[in-house]
């Protein structure tokens, strides 16, 4: 079965004064609809490339949470570790999917800019997928309204934020959706995408 690295957001639990990794349980049975297993890597930069050079996955998923500390964000480390994970998979050839946050963060690695938006917190939202409308949902507060080469626009919302990207010549994808909080009739799309873009065979 093919193997993909899945990153963890950080939560802060103030009472203890503890910081922890943590993936949306949901992550699970959509990854395993997609015929993916999945391997959660920490927030530690040294350790996730670690990790991910003995196991050798066959991708790499960017989830959403955090913003990044750019734009105010708390969880530095996690910017680190996903950094040095795009960068290997950038050069590797490895295919990413990147979520929300993890977009975002592909976002800037290319140099767009970033800008607050409204309006894109909603449980439905209707946007243009290569083409084609398509009801998802929206978590976000920045986001791009245009993008750099060499990522081209993939899905657009109607008021002209960037909502998904493809790399020119890499097997890199970026939504600013969660399929994973999807009701799975909703998320059939993103499993064909995402097995697609995996390599996954039927």
């Amino acid at each position: 079965m093919t193997c993909v690295a899945v990153t963890s957001r950080v939560v802060l639990d103030p009472v203890h004064g503890t910081r922890s990794d943590a993936v949306d349980q949901r992550w699970w049975p959509l990854l395993a609809a997609c015929g993916l297993d999945a391997v959660p890597v920490p927030n530690d930069s040294g350790t996730a490339l670690r990790l991910v050079d003995r196991v050798q996955p066959d991708g790499l998923l960017l989830t959403g949470g955090n913003d990044l500390a750019e734009l105010g964000g708390d969880a530095l480390e996690r910017d680190r570790t996903e950094s040095a994970l795009l960068d290997v998979a950038l050069r590797t050839g490895l295919p990413v999917v990147a979520v929300c946050r993890g977009m975002q963060l592909l976002l800037r690695r290319f140099q767009v800019p970033l800008s607050r938006v409204t309006g894109h917190v909603a449980a439905r939202q209707t946007v243009l997928v290569d083409g084609h409308e398509r009801v998802v949902n929206s978590y976000h507060h920045w986001a791009a309204r245009t993008t750099a080469a060499p990522l081209q626009v993939w899905a657009t919302a109607p008021d002209g934020v960037v909502k998904g990207v493809r790399h020119e010549t890499k097997p890199v994808l970026g939504i600013m959706w969660h399929p994973e909080r999807l009701p799975r009739n909703m998320a059939r799309t993103d499993v064909e995408v995402i097995r697609s873009h995996f390599g996954v065979d039927r």
